[in-house]
C-alpha cells in the first residue's frame, strides 16, 4: 500500500472509523482490504467475534457491521462456513 492508497483509505476511514463504503469498485476494494487486516490469517472467528470487530469500525458511519461483513465475504476477503469466518484475502504486512 503506497501513500496514495493510505490517503484514500484515510478519506473513507478517518481515525480508523468507516465513514462509508466507496461506490467505485477499485476504491471499495482498497478500503475492504484495509478492514480485512483486522483479522489474523489462519484464525477462525465466530460471527459474534466478527460482528464485534466490525461494529467498532462502523460506529458513527453510514454502513452497518452486517453490510460490511457481507462486503468482505463477497469480495472474498473473508471466508464463511457454518457460522465461522476466516481471512482468505488481502495484504499481509510485516513479511
Amino acid at each position: 500500500m503506497d501513500d496514495h492508497d493510505l490517503r484514500l483509505v484515510e478519506r473513507f476511514m478517518p481515525g480508523g472509523r468507516l465513514r462509508r463504503v466507496p461506490s467505485k469498485a477499485s476504491k471499495r476494494r482498497l478500503v475492504l482490504e484495509h478492514v480485512a487486516q483486522l483479522f489474523e490469517p489462519g484464525v477462525r472467528y465466530s460471527e459474534r467475534q466478527v460482528d464485534a470487530i466490525l461494529t467498532g469500525v462502523c460506529e458513527g458511519g453510514e454502513t452497518d457491521h452486517v453490510s460490511l461483513r457481507r462486503y468482505l465475504v463477497d469480495a472474498q476477503l473473508l471466508g464463511r462456513e457454518s457460522g465461522e469466518y476466516w481471512r482468505i484475502g488481502g495484504w499481509v504486512y510485516g513479511t
